[in-house]
């Protein structure tokens, strides 16, 4: 299986927006469930995915479980065994822009929600949406605010079908994702995997006869990946119980005219310690920028003080070529990694900045504040290799 390149650059993967990416799955979604908005194709091969046939179409995302890491950890596995086909994620490949494209049916160009940390200057600057902190840790209250950061309509809004989310009981009613479940008919809580099970069978049995669509979303692979490196024995602890749970549930709802999608968000790749590069080391990188960077330590934006474009091209070139992709933000945006959209957001080039800074190999960079609590991350995500890109899609009629 062949997949484009990223901006034509050797060893990268781009999304597949043509047929074959996260975004084009949530288009398939839309349409079987009565969205007549959509713009966006749907999945190729469509016949090889019975959604008309399915009465209540589950999809779980599992944060963080990439195909690659499905091919190898779990070679053999129930998951594996039922994989369908492979995705790519969107652009970047990361939590915020993927899940929001999930919860919303729309790219990130539309979405605008560019990495972990967005740049938005009527906010006072650097934030993390999902959280709804500034990058000094101050908190984002008002809710006035949700309107303004996300104008946007959620997935449940679009659909024309009952529809309800099962989600970890630390997020579920954050004002992110209260704002990106606005028509749910209902939210089921979970603490922990036998938890998410039960919630998981209960949620499609609720809907009675019901057609539906449930949303499920499990957090814990990716903070374990993040933490301990995807290679790690916690993670091979926690794919098992994933799989397991995940047979258990299928075995459940067998009869229930469920079809039972898994898919994820994004893969991971290990950064070591000496991978990992502090942009004040960098020579005059830091002196030239207007601001902090944000996005992601894979994918790091930045603005630069208008004297000193050319120049930190140059010497971010000649600095930083070797390990990192030195890419000017129109360049990003105008390629269309971030997706089709005929109503791109209005903030998405102050999102992406004047340049983009993008790992080679499994290199990442990253700054600090002062007084920011400086934190480690072996496992990371948000570039453009296979493993980062590269997603499962998990079909199990039920």
């Amino acid at each position: 299986m062949t997949f484009p390149r990223f901006l034509d650059l050797p060893d990268t993967v781009a999304p597949d927006y043509q047929g074959g990416s996260l975004l084009n799955l949530m288009a398939s979604l839309r349409r079987r469930f009565g969205d007549r908005r959509v713009d966006t194709p749907g999945l190729r091969d469509p016949e090889a995915m019975p959604l008309s046939a399915a009465r209540v179409v589950v999809l779980l995302v599992i944060d963080g479980l990439g195909a690659h890491d499905l091919a190898t950890r779990g070679a053999g596995s129930f998951l594996a065994q039922h994989q369908a086909r492979t995705l790519t994620s969107v652009f970047p490949p990361t939590t915020a822009s993927a899940i929001t494209t999930t919860l919303t049916g729309i790219s990130p160009a539309e979405h605008g929600l560019t990495g972990w940390y967005i740049r938005d200057d009527r906010f006072g600057g650097v934030l993390a949406p999902l959280p709804m902190v500034r990058r000094d840790r101050a908190p984002m209250t008002g809710w006035w605010r949700m309107p303004r950061l996300f104008p946007y309509h959620s997935l449940f809004q679009r659909l024309d079908t009952r529809s309800v989310m099962v989600g970890p009981e630390s997020i579920l009613g954050s004002p992110f994702n209260l704002r990106h479940s606005r028509g749910v008919a209902r939210r089921y809580a979970y603490q922990d995997l036998p938890e998410l099970e039960s919630q998981l069978v209960q949620s499609v049995r609720d809907l009675g006869s019901l057609d539906g669509f449930v949303y499920a979303y499990h957090a814990d692979y990716d903070a374990l990946a993040h933490q301990f490196g995807i290679a790690s024995l916690e993670c091979d602890a926690h794919f098992e119980a994933l799989d397991a749970m995940v047979a258990r549930v299928s075995a459940q709802l067998a009869g229930s005219g469920a079809l039972l999608l898994v898919t994820a968000d994004h893969g991971f790749i290990d950064s070591p310690p000496e991978r990992q590069c502090d942009i004040a080391a960098e020579g005059q990188l830091q002196s030239y920028l207007d601001g902090p960077l944000w996005g992601e330590r894979r994918v790091a934006y930045c603005r630069v003080k208008n004297a000193h474009r050319a120049q930190f091209e140059l010497e971010a070139i000649s600095q930083l070529g070797d390990r990192f992709h030195v890419v000017p933000g129109p360049r990003l945006i105008d390629s269309g990694v971030f997706g089709p959209t005929a109503k791109p957001s209005r903030r998405l080039a102050e999102r992406v900045g004047d340049f983009a800074l993008i790992g080679r190999d499994n290199w990442t960079l990253y700054d600090w504040l002062p007084n920011e609590r400086r934190f480690p991350m072996l496992g990371v995500h948000a570039g453009i290799s296979a493993a980062e890109m590269l997603i499962p899609l998990v079909a199990i009629p039920c």
